[in-house]
C-alpha cells in the first residue's frame, strides 16, 4: 500500500511538543534562546537545557531542548532544518525590527498560498529559525 492507496485519517497532532537541537556551545545557545526569543528555562542538566516556548495542548509545554553535542546520542551534525515559533500578527513588525536592532540578518518572507508571514534567521549554531504569524489579507484575490 501507498501513501496514495491509504485511507485518509485525521491527525490526532494538536500542538509542537519539544524540538531538541544538539548545540556546539550549549552556553551561547541558552543564552541565545533566553536573551533573543525571550525563553524561560525549565530546567539544566549539565549538558542539556529545556526551554519552555509555550503552554501548549493537554498540559503538556511545549518545549526546545538544547543537548551538547560532545554527548554521542546520534548523527554528528543536527538534521534539523529549521524550528518554527508562532507569534501574534500584531508583533510581527515589532519582532523584524528587535531582531535587525539586535545585528541577526532577518529574511522576510509571505507565503501566500496559506497566509503566513515569516521571519526567519540562524541561531549561533547556524540552525534557522522561523518566526511565523498568520495574516487573513494574505492570498486573497484582488477584489474585481
Amino acid at each position: 500500500m501507498t501513501i496514495t492507496d491509504r485511507p485518509a485519517i485525521r491527525s490526532a497532532v494538536k500542538s509542537l511538543g519539544e524540538v531538541a537541537l544538539r548545540v556546539n556551545n550549549l552556553l551561547e545557545m541558552r543564552r541565545f534562546y533566553e536573551d533573543v526569543l525571550g525563553l524561560e528555562v525549565l530546567g539544566a542538566f549539565g549538558t542539556a537545557v529545556l526551554l519552555r516556548i509555550a503552554d501548549g495542548y493537554g498540559g503538556h509545554t511545549q518545549v526546545l531542548g538544547l543537548f551538547d553535542r560532545s554527548v554521542p546520542v546520534g548523527p554528528e551534525h543536527t538534521t534539523v532544518d529549521h524550528i518554527a515559533f508562532t507569534i501574534a500578527l500584531e508583533d510581527y513588525e515589532s519582532e523584524r525590527q528587535r531582531l535587525e536592532t539586535l545585528g541577526l540578518d532577518v529574511e522576510v518572507k509571505n507565503h501566500d498560498w496559506i497566509g503566513w508571514r515569516s521571519l526567519y534567521f540562524r541561531d549561533p549554531d547556524g540552525n534557522e529559525v522561523e518566526l511565523v504569524c498568520y495574516d487573513p489579507a494574505l492570498g486573497k484575490s484582488p477584489t474585481k
